[in-house]
């Protein structure tokens, strides 16, 4: 007797989350932004149309791994926070179809000006927010 393969659901990326367990396992679930299942990481899709909501006046750090940041449609101004008091702030554009690497452990933010579709996996669990005007210029 062959055994049923179940019929695939698709998962609404924009709305609900993807999460990668330690275990290999993959489920459909809720998005979280700054904490996750331990061991497990998150594929998530955005949209945005402000700065607002890519809160571009924190900075966001996420200690356990890196992060990919991908540009589905759109532009993205991407920030590395300086690492020394007196560097600049020098954004890398990113366009449609085109992604980052975040190491892990730096802090990074994102400006737009207009509507724009993210794609991002990263593990949830442990990611720190800090508001622009309070943050050090360190990798802390």
């Amino acid at each position: 007797m062959t055994a049923l393969t179940p019929t695939p659901t698709p998962i609404d990326l924009f709305s609900a989350a993807v999460h990668v367990g330690p275990d290999g396992g993959v489920t459909a679930g809720e998005r979280r932004m700054t904490e996750g299942r331990p061991g497990s990481w998150q594929l998530a899709a955005f949209h945005a149309a402000t700065d607002a909501e890519v809160h571009a006046d924190h900075w966001e750090m996420h200690p356990a791994a890196d992060e990919l940041v991908c540009v589905l449609s759109g532009e993205v101004r991407f920030f590395l926070r300086p690492q020394a008091p007196d560097e600049p702030q020098e954004p890398v554009t990113l366009t449609s179809g085109t992604a980052v690497v975040v190491p892990r452990g730096r802090w990074h933010r994102m400006e737009i000006d207009g509507p724009v579709r993210l794609l991002s996996l990263s593990p949830r669990e442990g990611t720190r927010l800090e508001p622009v005007a309070a943050a050090p210029s360190d990798e802390g």
